[in-house]
């Protein structure tokens, strides 16, 4: 049996999957309230794309915490350090088209009540894809690579 280099953290890998899975599901409760039946109102207002951005950042968090754990104690790649910084980025880009009307970028400016409509959606959902490219690009694929050319 052969002893492998480095072993993975289980604890920090396990923190990563409790925050993952804990941010799904606030997404999902900000995302689609009437799926556990809590839906107040046809209308997406503030206090639910606050839940749904909380819940993504929890997964952002999560996700980073898991996949730098499998890097173990090498030293991250160029690659690795920009999908790291592109999940920050997609969770910015998610965060300000989601809120533009609260911060008074998008088609209704306070005192109104805002509005989340398929523009803010389209760019959440930018966002999140963002998010997506990163954690590929966090990966470390290295060791896959290694055992396969053994």
């Amino acid at each position: 049996m052969i002893e492998p280099a480095y072993r993975v953290p289980s604890a920090r890998i396990r923190f990563s999957l409790i925050c993952v899975g804990l941010g799904l599901f606030i997404f999902v409760v900000g995302a689609k309230p009437n799926w556990f039946g809590w839906d107040r109102s046809k209308a997406v207002g503030f206090i639910q794309i606050a839940v749904f951005l909380v819940g993504l950042a929890l997964i952002c968090a999560g996700g980073f915490v898991g996949l730098s754990a499998l890097w173990g104690k090498q030293q991250r790649s160029i690659i690795a350090d920009i999908g790291l910084r592109l999940i920050g980025t997609g969770y910015v880009i998610a965060v300000f088209t989601g809120m533009a009307d609260v911060f008074g970028m998008g088609s209704q400016a306070l005192p109104k009540i805002p509005y989340f409509g398929p523009w803010h959606a389209g760019g959440v959902l930018i966002g999140q894809f963002v998010i997506a490219i990163g954690f590929l690009m966090l990966i470390p694929y290295h060791y896959h690579s290694n055992k396969v050319q053994e």
